[in-house]
């Protein structure tokens, strides 16, 4: 009943991916309103979209979606608002993350960033070193050949990551907290309207 007609062809379904076929804003006005629906306080809702957002941050793609729904579940947050929130790493905002996290993962360990090294063919070799690694479970050559840059990237994480999740988890307790006030405002009128007709009762024509 709810199954497309047609189904998608890969190729669409990859561009959709990159880029939303019903356009950037109403995507994001989707995720708006699909995040301020869910169930709980606006702190766990906050907080676990905050969670998404940050693991977002890390170089472990493959495991955002993991990594989200087990912080949110350490702190107490809602674990479908931190997979909600791993959206924020998307093939748009990846290459500028990984290049901010690296440089200053090299940075805090050298001293000075190594931008030379942030480059998409670096990148591409550090990501095929794991996949690499993974398939062959060669776990000591996977480490060998990617952590030179995977090494910077994860420490140059962490405290971009503590930012991001501030940096989310602040205005949108705020907002969250004011959708569900009206929300709840919205209701208690419907039912003190609905009361009233009730109430009014049906005069008798005898």
């Amino acid at each position: 009943m709810f199954m497309r007609r047609t189904k998608r062809h890969p190729i669409r379904r990859v561009g959709n991916l990159l880029w939303p076929e019903i356009g950037v804003r109403r995507w994001l006005r989707y995720l708006q309103l699909k995040l301020a629906r869910l169930p709980g306080t606006p702190y766990s809702i906050a907080a676990g979209f905050a969670c998404g957002a940050a693991v977002s941050m890390t170089p472990f793609v493959g495991l955002h979606f993991v990594l989200a729904a087990l912080l949110a579940w350490v702190i107490g947050a809602n674990v479908v608002a931190g997979l909600i929130g791993t959206a924020v790493g998307n093939p748009w905002t990846f290459p500028f993350i990984w290049t901010f996290v690296h440089n200053l993962g090299s940075w805090l360990l050298a001293g000075e960033p190594t931008g030379a090294e942030t480059g998409s063919a670096h990148l591409a070799i550090m990501f095929g070193d794991l996949f690499q690694g993974s398939l062959t479970m060669d776990w000591g050559a996977m480490l060998r050949g990617a952590w030179p840059i995977l090494g910077p990237m994860l420490v140059g994480s962490i405290p971009v990551g503590i930012v991001t999740w501030l940096v989310f988890y602040l205005p949108l307790k705020r907002l969250i907290s004011g959708y569900q006030s009206r929300r709840l405002k919205r209701r208690l009128r419907r039912k003190a309207e609905q009361a009233g007709f009730s109430g009014m009762g049906v005069p008798n024509g005898s």
